[in-house]
């Protein structure tokens, strides 16, 4: 058994000041220990794929020229089902690298509770058929520097995650102080901003304009700009192809997450996060997150078709509620719902508030002929990126 500050200082010498994820008993004495670091980062966030997705997103940051901030995304294995999706098409393919720690619930031979009986002997083989290497958890003071260092040489060969699996018993407990809290609760009351012209949907303002809004008020030199798995990021390369522009692929849902890690990394950059209505509904806790830590250089702009528009139109629920009010709900300083463009425009343009702006905008089901695919490969799109912001922004 070691201790939690064992582990985190050796982490955090070797870059390791970002964590995220879901909490597990096993956990506890490492969530307690960040918390109560003023120069450690600690998001909680709604499941373990948005984890991994936020870390991500702190990766892609940078720390200095073109090399990856290190995180560590941690979770509870019965939830590592939740993570598959970012961790075999947002990681793997942009080669976005991550330290994963991963509880052993249900391990062979040890007594747990009946909803770890299956999850438990199958952690190494799901982690080893997502071509994630991992090794035991150090228990032995000894083998804590090993195991980070053989984890780092990998990450920074790869570009990909490591894994640590956790067994029981693993880190002493490590109390949090009863006063401390993960985020604030000092939050200024939200409006929701409803301007509906009430056009019928083929009279709707299309993706395709709605884009050319978003290209006009980006400059390259101070905002990042995210675009959401599907047509999004197709429309978006089709208008104007910049080195500020990420084009997400599959791991759909985590646009938001991944903008929020990059966000929270790099105050210093405006980002823009370009999201479906399909999207969205798939991982809608990551608005709870984003009002709970988010800051004032976040533009979250939802384009609701009401339709999964790249995968043949079937249609979503979102007119059966307001992504607004969602985002009101969920701490948002401002949010707008429009059908107007020249709204939209005008959002864009705002002075940043207190905290993350939402604006929804209502668009026709509209797609250009023969959309073109980004002609980049996911990883150069991610390099090309890096290196923009490397040289117009502060690190």
């Amino acid at each position: 058994m070691i201790e939690a500050h064992q582990f985190v200082e050796a982490a955090r010498e070797r870059g390791f000041d970002w964590y995220a994820g879901v909490p597990c008993s096993y956990l506890t004495p490492f969530i307690n220990y960040v918390l109560q670091e003023p120069s450690l980062r600690y998001v909680s966030v709604a499941n373990e794929g948005d984890a991994v997705a936020l870390i991500a997103g702190v990766a892609l940051s940078g720390a200095t020229g073109l090399s990856h901030r290190r995180g560590i995304a941690m979770m509870q294995n019965s939830g590592l089902g939740n993570a598959v999706s970012p961790l075999t098409s947002l990681t793997w393919t942009f080669r976005l690298p991550q330290l994963l720690i991963v509880t052993w619930r249900g391990q062979p031979g040890v007594a747990d509770e009946p909803q770890h009986a299956l999850m438990g002997p199958i952690t190494p083989a799901i982690l080893e058929k997502m071509e994630i290497p991992w090794e035991l958890f150090p228990t032995e003071p000894d083998a804590i520097v090993p195991a980070l260092d053989r984890s780092i040489a990998h990450m920074d060969k790869t570009g990909r995650p490591y894994a640590l699996v956790m067994q029981k018993g693993s880190v002493a407990s490590y109390p949090l102080k009863s006063s401390m809290t993960v985020v604030s609760t000092n939050k200024t009351t939200s409006c929701v901003f409803s301007k509906w012209r009430g056009l019928e949907p083929i009279f709707r303002p299309s993706q395709y304009q709605a884009l050319q809004k978003v290209i006009e008020k980006t400059p390259t030199t101070s905002t990042v700009v995210f675009a959401s798995t599907g047509f999004c990021g197709r429309v978006l390369y089709a208008i104007d192809d910049r080195p500020n522009q990420l084009y997400m692929v599959g791991s759909m849902g985590c646009v938001v997450p991944l903008a929020l890690g990059f966000a929270l990394a790099r105050p210093d950059l405006r980002v823009v996060i370009l999201d479906g209505d399909g999207a969205a509904l798939m991982r809608m806790g990551a608005f709870a997150t984003v009002g709970a830590y988010g800051l004032s250089n976040i533009q979250h702009l939802l384009l609701d078709n009401g339709v999964h528009n790249s995968t043949g139109g079937q249609a979503t629920v979102s007119p059966h509620l307001s992504f607004a009010g969602v985002a009101t709900a969920c701490g948002y300083a401002s949010s707008l719902e429009t059908d107007d463009i020249e709204e939209i425009d005008t959002w864009l343009s705002s002075v940043p508030s207190a905290g993350p702006r939402f604006a929804c905008l209502l668009t026709r089901i509209a797609m250009p002929k023969n959309l073109p695919r980004p002609s980049m490969t996911p990883v150069d799109v991610k390099t090309r990126l890096m290196r923009h912001i490397a040289v117009t922004g502060a690190n």
